[in-house]
């Protein structure tokens, strides 16, 4: 199942506590279903959680039932199409369903859980959410622009924060970052799916850190290897030469610890010397043998 299946299966798992509530619910439904008009109310979704909760949301809000139920597996429709079905809804609702566009009234919505219940309808009939393993997107598309248009108003005076689109004769109202998506998702009813974005996030981050670390750590290796094939390359110059003898007792150690522990890091050098010496002491005096020993490649 998808991600945004399992954030409507949350979602469906609301209790159906409050008429108001119900009522607000089936309000979002409607403006972001596939038909709202004067003439019939058509919903389709693939959700089954959805298509179980949606007779018993229409029960508790108007004490009614649909006309038409789903027949067999797939796509999930329902229908009412009786006027005096119709005529119950658009007195709850008021307006009119057969005008040339849509809008919200806020009439309905003066409760703060109402407002809330009605995004959750909204989400549920014509939302959608990427899985935050891939990336983060949250969407409420519905083809009634003055509804996203009055939706959008909504939602910043709720502090939402959502962005607004145009796309393919469709309104889209979306979020794209992460910490906004989960405010989204836990007002409407759905802090399980909120908190796996969450522990998503906190993956990418950590996997990012630790690929950052083992990067650096590799560029450090690399760099490393390279020190220790310079200074090799540059004791054996000034031992084929014989300038090697002649050195400071301090750089013949140095030498001869290197040449026979050409892998060793500096630290673990450094302790091999006799007394032991920093780090900052040993590489001081590689790197003088490295220079003396440019001077033999020429």
């Amino acid at each position: 199942m998808s991600f945004a299946g399992e954030v409507k299966n949350e979602l469906c798992r609301t209790a159906l506590s409050r008429k108001c509530c119900a009522q607000a619910e089936c309000y979002g439904i409607l403006l972001y279903s596939n038909t709202y008009t004067a003439e019939e109310i058509r919903i389709i979704t693939e959700n089954d959680a959805f298509a179980q909760r949606l007779p018993a949301l229409f029960k508790k809000a108007f004490k009614l039932t649909f006309d038409r139920l789903p027949e067999g597996e797939g796509k999930h429709i329902f229908s009412i199409t009786q006027p005096r079905k119709l005529e119950a809804i658009q007195q709850v609702f008021g307006g009119d369903p057969s005008a040339l566009a849509l809008h919200i009234n806020f009439a309905v919505l003066e409760e703060s859980c109402c407002r809330f219940s009605f995004l959750r309808g909204a989400f549920l009939a014509g939302g959608s959410v990427t899985d935050p393993r891939k990336g983060y997107h949250l969407e409420l598309a519905t083809s009634h622009l003055s509804v996203s248009r009055e939706m959008l108003a909504l939602m910043r005076e709720m502090e939402l924060e959502p962005k607004a689109a145009q796309r393919k004769g469709n309104a889209v109202i979306y979020f794209k970052q992460s910490d906004r998506i989960e405010d989204f998702l836990t007002s409407i009813g759905a802090p399980l799916s909120a908190m796996e974005i969450m522990n998503a996030k906190l993956e990418k981050d950590l996997r990012g850190s630790v690929n950052r670390r083992v990067n650096c750590d590799a560029a450090n290796l690399d760099k490393a290897v390279e020190a220790a094939m310079a200074q090799l390359g540059a004791i054996r110059r000034l031992e084929e030469s014989g300038k090697l003898a002649l050195l400071p007792d301090k750089l013949r150690e140095a030498a001869a610890l290197r040449l026979a522990h050409p892998e060793d890091t500096l630290s673990q050098l450094a302790e091999q010397c006799d007394p032991p010496v920093t780090k900052s002491a040993l590489n001081h005096r590689l790197r003088k043998l490295v220079e003396l020993g440019k001077g033999e490649g020429k």
